[in-house]
């Protein structure tokens, strides 16, 4: 039987021989259990400068992985030292178990990256910026190429998918959408009917509201609350989708993720949100004629036969119009950040907080570029 206790080195030194020979001679069980007892000694071995080392292994009745380990860092200190080093006794086991652990190279200790400059943080942060823009443009090449494949081939359009995304991002935002657009078509009123109160002017509160409301409240409102509402959950979905690897199996079968995930939320909230604004732009106006009435005393008749000539039929389109851009932008984004989750639930809330905060950006900046252009267009 084996004595898993009776461990320990006995070191000779000869002194006499040039060069100078030191013999180490490993005595009992090199195993787990006696490591802390073992890596003292071996800590403790005086190395010449100059010399030759022996290890006898003659004597080891024990060996397992972490008394090999022991043995192969005491190795690699001796070879640092430059020094010649000759390893006998060792049973054939025990020396394919060492070979084995000095296979595998220790991990060196990482240095401490240096500051960088500010400049040159500045210059990794565009690069990364520039890598992202140049994968996002990537993602709305490959649903652009998908939704051409789906239009030269309808029957591989999705209907079912299409409807019930119809039915989550826009008759169940009805609700909220109509509270916040009537709220806003009386706050504008409200707020506007003192000053035009000041000069008689009462009955232009109808184009106030009317203007304000169709051609720029209505859409950014509702694209806003679209994007806080769909685009987060289109995010939390294809991420939650990627961490427990659906989308992954998705592939294995043969079925696009694109296709199947990304094309319908895009169709369907294309079609939802002019629909949206639409309602949006009356549950607006409501809520300014409420307001008109009991502030400045405008009947309802009045009301709607001054809003024809307030607002242009070109008014109204060009609000219309902007929707179907808005439900792209928050649906790819949204779609996008969901694909780029990575490994954990905790990056499903990361990227679907950034899926929003993007949307609703890019949505009030695509609106400050609709509005220089049809400036310029003279709209």
């Amino acid at each position: 039987m084996i004595d898993e206790k009776n461990v320990h080195l006995i070191i000779e030194t000869n002194a006499s021989s040039q060069p100078v020979m030191v013999t180490v001679r490993c005595i009992g069980a090199w195993v787990v259990k006696n490591a802390a007892q073992l890596e003292p000694q071996l800590d403790a071995i005086a190395l010449p400068d100059i010399g030759t080392i022996l290890i006898d292994g003659s004597e080891i009745s024990a060996l397992d992985t972490s008394g090999a380990w022991l043995l192969h860092r005491t190795i690699s200190k001796i070879n640092q030292h430059k020094l010649s080093l000759t390893i006998n006794g060792l049973r054939p086991e025990f020396n394919n178990l060492l070979k084995l652990i000095s296979s595998y190279p220790t991990k060196q200790k990482s240095l401490t990256q240096p500051k960088l400059r500010i400049l040159a943080n500045i210059g990794q942060r565009t690069w990364r910026t520039l890598l992202g823009l140049l994968d996002i443009f990537a993602f709305i090449g490959e649903c652009a190429v998908v939704l051409l494949r789906s239009i030269l081939h309808p029957h591989r359009i999705r209907w079912r998918p299409i409807l019930r995304n119809i039915q989550k991002s826009g008759f169940e935002a009805l609700p909220i959408t109509g509270l916040l657009s009537f709220l806003m078509g009386f706050v504008i009123a409200y707020q506007g009917a003192d000053q035009l109160q000041r000069f008689g002017a009462n009955i232009f509160i109808v184009d106030l509201v009317g203007l304000s409301m169709l051609r720029e409240l209505s859409p950014l409102l509702t694209a806003i609350i679209v994007a806080g509402r769909s685009g987060s959950a289109y995010a939390a979905q294809i991420g939650t989708m990627k961490v427990t690897e659906e989308i992954d199996a998705l592939r294995t079968i043969g079925v696009g993720s694109i296709e199947l995930l990304v094309l319908p939320k895009m169709l369907a909230l294309i079609i939802a949100l002019p629909l949206l604004t639409l309602y949006a732009d009356i549950t607006g106006i409501l809520g300014g004629m409420l307001m008109a009435y009991t502030k400045l005393d405008i009947g309802f008749d009045v009301f709607f036969n001054r809003i024809g000539n307030a607002v242009s039929l070109s008014s109204f389109l060009t609000g219309i119009g902007k929707a179907p851009v808005f439900a792209a932008i928050i649906s790819l984004v949204g779609c996008y950040q969901g694909f780029q989750v990575k490994g954990s639930a905790d990056s499903v809330g990361q990227q679907t907080t950034v899926s929003v905060v993007q949307s609703i950006f890019l949505v009030i900046f695509a609106d400050a570029i609709f509005s220089v252009v049809f400036n310029w267009l003279k709209l």
